[in-house]
Parts: structure tokens; sequence; C-alpha cells
């Protein structure tokens, strides 16, 4: 009995040790919707989509305000300028109480999400933390002459070596940012011509479906912009062979009429309406991930998001490196042809037999779902994928395959 009951307890214990060495993923929202003191600080990250980045990152601390901190942002400036703000408060890595207390050298720079935007001339990108006499940490820009105006005050939340969430008593301010340039956005072509996207920026002239993204521009626009190359590859659509109506429902299939930053994109699990969606399930995007790349997925061919030409909140623009298809248009992909019949297959000669590596692989999935964007996947992420799909299990779903199997075994065992 007793030899069973230790087994029972094994298995248990190794159940729940699989389970939890899968749970990685947190939420900002819901973590901060517990403390009423950062509703603002809160309201502000869900408006901004920071939330949607921070959720889509690990390893990753967030400096929290309470709603006396963030009076002297909020309703003070555009959105656009608030989000630059609160992006130096995101530190691309992770410090809990006592690694702030226990700094080498008493003092570091720490890259933030402001950094990572492109906005952000020299190293005004980069926080200064200092472990200050008293026990106290400072915090400040990291460009030159900049005084630590922030402190410590607080811990909110820890999930060891993923997300901690600490509490200062002020905005870190970097010279410039309160007062950059929030003019909006004029001129979209203008912008499309100097990001290499001429050809896009022209048809959006012609066929007038320039004036439907300017109507979307004070409400949220996101754009997804064939560059110049898409347009000459051989899976680029003749637009000769489409009529105007088409031309215009295949341009308007390229942007969302509300503000999707890459983060959004990353942590997207639903179909996306788009510009040209006229009915449940019409001229929809999917989306998929590898790494910190982005995969828009129409149902056709897949196209991957490459840079980002502008972000000002309410306004993203991107390029993309295939035009995008949609089903309705070009119809969707043809369906994988099955694998021979194991009885078709020819006798092997005894003599040059081919090894199992030799078999032909059935025809790669098509591209009607995001399950099926490892198929299509651009060249940078297909060595990481291949290597996956060669063992059959990520590294996290091997170790919690194996220790479900001795949790078996163990149970087998004590009965």
């Amino acid at each position: 009995m007793a030899s069973s009951h230790s087994f029972s307890l094994l298995a248990i214990t190794l159940s729940l040790l699989a389970v939890s060495t899968t749970v990685k993923s947190h939420n900002i929202t819901q973590i901060l919707a517990d403390s009423p003191d950062y509703s603002s600080f809160n309201s502000y990250l869900t408006q901004t989509k920071l939330a949607d980045e921070i959720n889509s990152r690990t390893t990753i601390t967030l400096l929290v305000l309470n709603n006396g901190a963030m009076s002297s942002l909020a309703g003070k400036h555009p959105l656009s300028v608030i989000k630059n703000a609160l992006s130096l408060l995101v530190l691309l890595d992770y410090y809990d109480p006592q690694k702030l207390h226990g700094l080498s050298k008493g003092t570091t720079l720490s890259t933030t999400l402001y950094q990572t935007t492109g906005n952000a001339p020299g190293n005004l990108g980069f926080v200064n933390i200092t472990d200050l006499k008293g026990g106290k940490v400072g915090f400040g820009s990291a460009a030159p002459g900049s005084k630590l105006e922030s402190s410590y005050t607080r811990s909110v939340k820890q999930i060891p070596y993923n997300i901690s969430v600490l509490e200062i008593n002020a905005p870190i301010i970097a010279p410039g940012v309160l007062t950059a340039s929030t003019s909006p956005v004029s001129n979209i072509t203008g912008l499309l011509e100097k990001a290499g996207c001429k050809t896009f920026a022209g048809l959006l002239v012609t066929s007038g479906v320039l004036k439907t993204y300017e109507s979307a521009l004070e409400k949220g626009l996101t754009v997804f912009a064939p560059n110049d190359e898409a347009f000459k590859s051989e899976d680029a659509p003749n637009l000769k062979n489409l009529t105007n109506a088409e031309t215009v429902s295949l341009l308007e299939y390229h942007a969302l009429a509300e503000y999707r930053p890459k983060g959004s994109l990353k942590t997207n699990k639903n179909k996306i309406s788009t510009l040209a969606t006229n009915g449940v399930g019409k001229y929809d995007l999917t989306t998929s991930t590898s790494g910190d790349e982005v995969v828009l997925h129409t149902g056709v061919a897949p196209s991957r998001v490459a840079d980002t030409v502008l972000d000002a909140t309410p306004v993203v623009i991107f390029t993309v490196d295939k035009v995008l298809l949609p089903a309705e248009l070009f119809g969707k992909a043809a369906s994988p042809a099955p694998a021979p019949a194991p009885g078709t297959a020819p006798t092997p000669s005894p003599v040059e037999a081919p090894s199992p590596a030799a078999a032909s692989p059935p025809a790669p999935p098509s591209d009607e779902s995001p399950e099926s964007a490892p198929s299509d996947a651009p060249a940078g992420s297909a060595k990481s994928k291949s290597a996956n799909v060669a063992v059959g299990l990520s590294s996290p779903s091997l170790f919690t395959a194996l220790v479900t199997v001795v949790a078996v075994v163990a149970v087998t065992v004590a009965i």
C-alpha cells in the first residue's frame, strides 16, 4: 500500500510539473485590473495597444504609474505622444526588487520598447537605473545630462524571468518625447513612395481608393503596402485581368479600419476584417508568428510583414513582401495531393533499396488557415520550423510529453 501511495503521489506531482512548465503567457491588462490605483495607466496601455506588445514578449519589466503620477500625462498630450512616453517604461529585461538592489556596478542602462520603434535617436530609448543610498533605486533617461527624476516605490507582480511589474513615482521623460511632432498623417502616398511602394501608391490614386484610406485616418487605419518588388514577382496578380470593382476590392483588402500595430498582430487569434470586408467571412485575413516575424494569410498565399513605415497612433503603415491575394478574387489554394498508397509503391531492389529518408514527402499544406503557416513561412524561419518538425515536438511540448509518459508508467506500476 505504501509503495502504491508513493507512486500515485509521484504521478500527480509529475503531471502538475508538466502543466506548470507550459504556462508562460501573461496578460498585463488582467494583472493591473486587480489594482484600481492603476486604472488610468491600464486604460492607456489598451488605447495605445502597448498591452498587446507587452503580452507578446517575455523577459520584460513594466514600470507602472498610479493614477496620481499618471495625471501628468493623461489628457494633456495626444495619444501618439503618450504611447512614446509609456514605451519608455517597458524595459526589455527582467528586473525584480532583488536585482534592482544588486546591480553589479550600482548602475546600468536598460533598453526600452521605445528604442525598438525607430523614433528614438541616439540613446534616448535607454533608461538609466541606479541603486542609490538608503535603499532607494532611481530611474532616468540615458540622455546626457538627464537626472534620476523617478524612483522605485514598490513591487506589484512578478512571474519569475517572464514579466516583472514595478511601481515608480513619476514618468521617465526623455528629451523631446513630449514635444514630438503630432501633426496628423496627411500624405499617405508620399510615405509609401519613400518606403519603396510607388506602384501601390499609384494604384491607390488612380483607383480612388486613397480617399477611402484617408476617411479612416481619424478613427484608425492599418495599411499593408506591397513593395515594388512584390508587383514584379511571378505570383503577382495581373491587374489587367481585374475589373475596376475587383481592383478596388484588392486595394481595400490591403488595409484595416482600425489601429493594429505589430504587437497586436502578434497576439491576434481571430480573423481580421479589412476595408474590403462586406459580409461574414468575406475578404478577411489571419495571422501567424515566427519569432518576431508576422505572416499574413489570405487563404491563397502568405505574405510577410517586412517593415514599419509609420506607427503614429491611430495610424500604422507596414510594407509586406507579397501582394495580398484574397480568396474571393483568386480562389483558395489547391488542396494537397494525397501520398501514394503503400500497395502501389514499386518493390525495392534487394541490392539498391532506398533508405526511408529518400521516400517522397507529402505535398505541403495549403494556406487556408494559420495552422498551415509553417509550410509558408519565410525563408528566415524555415530552418527553425523544420527542426521542430523533424523532432515532432517543440522543446516545452517534448518535456511535457516525457513527463506525462513517466506519470502514466508510475500509475501503471502502482496498479
